[in-house]
């Protein structure tokens, strides 16, 4: 890495929290993931971390066979375009983009990745992409055929804390040795805490992201005018929740939040209760599932099947593939899949009817 490594970014924040007090959980999370995701790829065995497209390409299938469904079911509409957010080496769009090459749907794809490091990998796998620093530059007249994979969870939370004297913005501060340590802040917060966990025991943690809110609402602004469908998979809850999700990965382990920011992915867990009510106060229909039940309605189970009578030498890899996947002692459970489409558009495959909630 050329210029400021990890260490400066440690450095810059003490030295911050010295002239100016204590950092809000989120500009401290907001900053590191600025900086991490900038400097590298963080994916792979050679990486950080490995997400569900590298873990098998039945996972990206998946998701274009949902795409493609939902297109035909919808007219297929000759403009519509297949948008991904945060879309790592490529290889979720890659594996989506053939299967929905196999239905007919060869949509224009548009990217959304602020890392120029991504951005370079992307590039040699997706020819003839177009890249985005945000959802606002995307094209405003055609439908939209949206992914995204663990894209949610790396977005900055604000974390508040009940205390004795009320609800506080939990902060990072330092201790007399100079190392990081949480603390609540000076403003009381009651007011931006529902009422029903207002009397909280004290040391509750909730969270909120504030980004992840903001995303879902334009894009049912975009999605209400322009038509179409968006799929979010990512690791979170369905129902709300308390404590606090904020956790640090570095080389396929986990670490200390504070251990060296800027050099580790910090992430949390995905509030989908929240963001299904924002989709749908903005006349989206809604669907949520685990992932293990979405993939094995998408037909997964048939999809691992051929794939080891095809491959017999590849037959155990495809196994632990798919158990990985769909088990819920594994991804199946922790992931959660949220389902958005337009009022006018037909609603998504692989979900139970009764976890549907649409706009009256």
């Amino acid at each position: 890495m050329s210029g400021s490594g990890p260490e400066d970014l440690t450095d810059s924040f003490r030295r911050l929290i010295r002239n100016h007090g204590p950092l809000p959980v989120s500009r401290y999370m907001g900053e590191s993931n600025a900086r991490y995701y900038t400097s590298r790829d963080p994916l792979g065995a050679a990486g950080d971390f490995v997400t569900a497209p590298e873990v098998s390409q039945m996972f990206g299938e998946m998701v274009g066979l949902w795409l493609a469904d939902i297109w035909q079911r919808a007219g297929r509409p000759a403009d519509a375009i297949y948008v991904e957010l945060g879309p790592g080496r490529g290889t979720l769009a890659k594996d989506a983009l053939r299967a929905m090459a196999s239905q007919g749907l060869r949509p224009e794809v548009h990217l959304v990745e602020g890392s120029a490091a991504l951005r370079a990998v992307q590039s040699g796998v997706l020819a003839g992409a177009q890249f985005h620093d945000t959802v606002d530059t995307l094209p405003a007249e055609r439908p939209l055929l949206l992914a995204a994979n663990e894209f949610l969870d790396a977005l900055p939370i604000r974390q508040l804390v009940m205390t004795g004297d009320g609800w506080r913005e939990r902060m990072v501060a330092l201790d007399e040795d100079e190392a990081f340590v949480f603390a609540a802040g000076p403003n009381p917060m009651d007011e931006a805490v529902p009422e029903a966990l207002r009397a909280a025991e004290p040391g509750t943690v909730i969270e909120a992201c504030p980004a992840a809110a903001a995303l879902i609402e334009a894009l049912a602004e975009r999605l209400d005018v322009q038509g179409g469908a968006a799929l979010f998979i990512d690791y979170g809850y369905l129902a709300p929740q308390v404590g606090s999700t904020l956790q640090a990965v570095r080389e396929h382990t986990k670490v200390d939040v504070f251990d060296k920011p800027g050099d580790m992915d910090l992430t949390a867990h995905v509030d989908f209760a929240m963001l299904v009510d924002i989709a749908r106060q903005g006349g989206l229909a809604t669907s949520t599932a685990t992932q293990g039940l979405w993939l094995s309605a998408m037909g997964i189970g048939l999809r691992a099947q051929a794939l080891a009578t095809r491959f017999p030498d590849r037959s155990n890899e495809v196994q632990v593939a798919y158990d990985r996947l769909v088990g819920a002692d594994a991804m199946g459970e922790l992931f959660k899949v949220m389902a958005l489409t337009a009022r006018d558009w037909p609603r998504g495959a692989g979900f139970d009817e009764g976890q549907r909630r649409t706009k009256e």
